[in-house]
């Protein structure tokens, strides 16, 4: 298969660093302009300096910005252009028993993981049936399927991105712009490694770790390994393309066989 975006512009958020950062290289690496996304300018800045030495034909442009704020998202989006593939990969987790989940903590997780992701597409999604093609991917997670004990805050949020995800799929039907959601699995991340340690013995080696971790948090995945972010990358660059136009309102799964089911 031939992916080609090189007539396109794509948005990441959360771009600096793991599976953002993954995503964004694989578009680029398809011919698109990609806007490299993060909160500070310098951070943003130095990612796409480490993209173009990894690859100098690398098409990226600067979009810092807060956009779990409505002034942040739209200086964003207007230092992208126009935006052909929006993908909402910026989210948080983080364990907290579920009795000591604070008001403050349930409206953060839901303001940054559903309402910024939300806001994007309002602002994204009528150029793109205006212009009669476009990509919208928002980054869930197997914890919105399989609610996890140690984070239901998280596991909420990403519930609610699968359903913010098909109803705007249903307001662009016939228009030529697809959305989706993408079930991410247990990825390996730095996020992701501070969280393992958090659940087992923080002397252990890494590979010690995170096996003691996927034996005794995520049994269930048939991978029995944390996935990389590239093998995330790889199927959002799919769903981006015009390969998956037939495919809308879905939430595909990448997640290593962790979610006990044959649908999602």
């Amino acid at each position: 298969m031939q992916i080609d975006l090189s007539s396109r512009t794509a948005l990441v958020t959360g771009s600096t660093q793991g599976i953002g950062r993954a995503i964004a290289a694989d578009l680029a690496d398809a011919g698109a302009t990609v806007a490299i996304n993060g909160r500070r300018a310098e951070t943003v800045e130095s990612t796409i300096a480490e993209l173009r030495a990894e690859n100098p034909e690398r098409r990226l442009v600067a979009a810092a910005g807060d956009v779990t704020a409505a002034e942040g998202a739209e200086a964003v989006l207007a230092a992208t252009g126009e935006v052909d593939v929006l993908v909402n990969n910026l989210g948080i987790f983080g364990a907290t028993l579920a009795l000591e989940v604070t008001d403050e903590e349930w409206l953060r997780y839901f303001e940054v993981n559903v309402l910024a992701a939300a806001r994007l597409i309002r602002l994204a999604l009528p150029g793109m049936m205006a212009r009669g093609w476009g990509r919208v991917l928002s980054i869930a997670s197997d914890s919105a399927l399989v609610i996890p004990a140690e984070m239901i805050h998280y596991g909420m949020s990403k519930t609610a991105l699968l359903a913010v995800s098909r109803g705007y799929a249903k307001e662009a039907a016939g228009s030529g712009v697809t959305v989706n959601s993408v079930i991410a699995g247990p990825t390996h991340t730095p996020g992701v490694e501070d969280f393992v340690y958090e659940m087992v013995d923080a002397s252990l080696p890494w590979d010690e770790a995170q096996r003691e971790f996927m034996r005794a948090h995520r049994p269930q995945s048939l991978l029995q390994r944390l996935i990389e972010p590239a093998e995330i990358a790889h199927l959002v660059a799919y769903l981006a393309s015009p390969l998956a136009s037939a495919t809308t309102g879905a939430a595909v799964r990448v997640d290593g066989g962790y979610v006990d089911s044959i649908v999602p």
